[in-house]
């Protein structure tokens, strides 16, 4: 596989911020997404573990065409981050057991991109 990919967002709070994982195999070729049903964008302090205090599971969807998935941190998300703190993330999707390509007797998952998230308060914007 050639993930887990890294990226660093920069989110200003109260915005939606937006964004699609395109995962690729170890060829470069798309990863489909096929059998995948469970897909996780969590927001955290700490990485690693589930339960985090703060953890918040933002917005995701595997694509109908199943190349990709779409993340969003929504305001809704974002009040619960502060403004000034640095975050870490985690795009996963899940493979249930007994699902191709693996077959195996317990679900199978990947982590597709991780990165860290810094919080802005607002945008200030130009004085005149």
């Amino acid at each position: 596989m050639a993930f887990p990919g890294t990226y660093n967002i920069s989110y200003y709070k109260g915005d939606t911020l937006e964004f699609n994982v395109y995962p690729k195999d170890s060829n470069g070729d798309t990863f489909l997404l096929t059998n995948f049903g469970n897909a996780k964008f969590t927001i955290s302090t700490a990485r690693g573990a589930d339960g985090v205090a703060n953890q918040i599971e933002a917005y995701i969807a595997i694509s109908d065409d199943l190349t990709h998935v779409t993340c969003a941190i929504r305001p809704a998300d974002g009040i619960q981050l502060t403004a000034g703190t640095t975050y870490v993330y985690d795009v996963e999707v899940t493979l249930p057991s007994s699902q191709p390509p693996y077959n195996r007797s317990y679900p199978t998952t990947h982590t597709l991109l991780t990165g860290n998230i810094s919080v802005t308060d607002h945008v200030t914007g130009a004085t005149a």
